[in-house]
């Protein structure tokens, strides 16, 4: 791998980590953020998944669409499927609460479970690169 190729892959995993850090912070704020953290765990797995297809020098579309990003994982590593299956719920995140509307807000439970979502795809993913490539 090219070392710009491992930058860019290693940034990809940097933000995707600080949007799992912004995530942390709003379920812990009181009271929870729960909304603006529901969009850190989407904005998490998202660019977790672009820093590994990164990192294998595929091309991705620019997309919120986690399962279009998780089957272009998957087609690197099938093994992949049972984590990143999962973390495509959070897709929805990316919209739902960013503008007014009638949405139903998780409870902080929900939103627990699905920071540990994103948490458990970004590891997984980032576990499967090269030492080098991690930040």
């Amino acid at each position: 791998m090219q070392p710009e190729t491992a930058a860019e892959a290693r940034a990809w995993f940097q933000k995707s980590a600080n949007d799992l850090r912004g995530a942390d912070i709003d379920l812990a704020a009181v009271p929870p953020l729960i909304e603006d953290a529901l969009f850190h765990c989407q904005q998490a797995a998202e660019k977790a998944m672009k820093g590994y297809l990164t990192a294998h020098e595929r091309v991705f579309r620019k997309t919120h669409d986690l399962d279009e990003l998780a089957r272009a994982c998957e087609a690197i590593d099938p093994s992949l499927n049972s984590t990143l299956a999962e973390a495509r719920d959070l897709t929805v995140f990316a919209w739902e609460f960013r503008y007014p509307g009638d949405s139903h807000v998780p409870s902080l439970e929900e939103a627990g479970r699905m920071l540990a979502l994103a948490r458990s795809a970004y590891d997984l993913l980032l576990s499967r690169l090269p030492p080098h490539v991690r930040p």
